[in-house]
């Protein structure tokens, strides 16, 4: 191998590297910057056990070596919010794979019941063809737009009544879960502090669609 070819291809790995240190470096600038605005506490250290803290949110729970960073935390507009990156490794060898999203997630008001909603894929339609159906709306348009998954049914159609429907078929696309006290939102891909914002914004406008007497009777009111 020339020489020169090899010094090409070290120079070029070592400016990769710079490139990645500062543009994570921006990166912890800005979200610091967002957490500040918003009187949020930053954290760009790494944390390990957010998938035992959160143990019903199925997209912490992927591949090995799982782990939250550039967290924030605190109340927003009166709310408990935690915001973070997330990255997590598939595969081994040469095909190992190294996988980083972010999420948002606000603590709900009262207690809830499983439900996840997506946009829907190429994949589900395949799976539905072969019988695994998601939950369908009287919305032809929602149905054909979202995939819906609960152990109860009702409970997915007392939340996603028609207003809830108009209201995410306008919103940012973003995934979205259900835990018992928690609603978490996030996508395949890292977040810029616009999306934090997008996210926390979208479960808190699904919050204050849940119906009254859906509110009443999770609180027992």
């Amino acid at each position: 191998m020339e020489p020169v070819f090899v010094i090409l291809v070290v120079l070029l790995i070592g400016a990769g590297i710079a490139y990645a240190i500062y543009a994570a470096a921006k990166r912890r600038k800005l979200l610091g910057q967002w957490a500040q605005r918003n009187s949020l506490n930053f954290s760009p250290g790494k944390v390990y056990e957010m998938d035992s803290r959160f143990p019903d949110f199925k997209c912490l729970h992927r591949g090995r070596s799982r782990h939250a960073f550039n967290i924030i935390t605190g109340q927003l507009n009166e709310r408990e919010i935690i915001a973070f990156d997330y990255r997590y490794t598939t595969g081994s060898g040469k095909n190992r794979q190294t996988h980083n999203f972010s999420a948002v997630i606000v603590t709900a008001p009262m207690p809830l019941k499983p439900l996840f909603i997506r946009r829907e894929g190429f994949f589900d339609k395949v799976t539905e063809f072969f019988g695994a159906d998601d939950i369908d709306f009287e919305s032809a348009e929602f149905s054909r737009k979202f995939f819906v998954k609960s152990p109860d049914k009702k409970w997915a159609y007392d939340v996603i009544h028609q207003r809830m429907m108009e209201y995410l078929l306008s919103a940012p696309k973003f995934a979205i879960q259900f835990s018992a006290n928690s609603i978490i939102a996030w996508r395949k891909q890292t977040f810029t502090p616009t999306d934090f914002q997008s996210a926390f914004d979208l479960i808190e406008g699904m919050i204050d669609r849940l119906p009254e007497y859906l509110v009443r009777q999770q609180t027992g009111q």
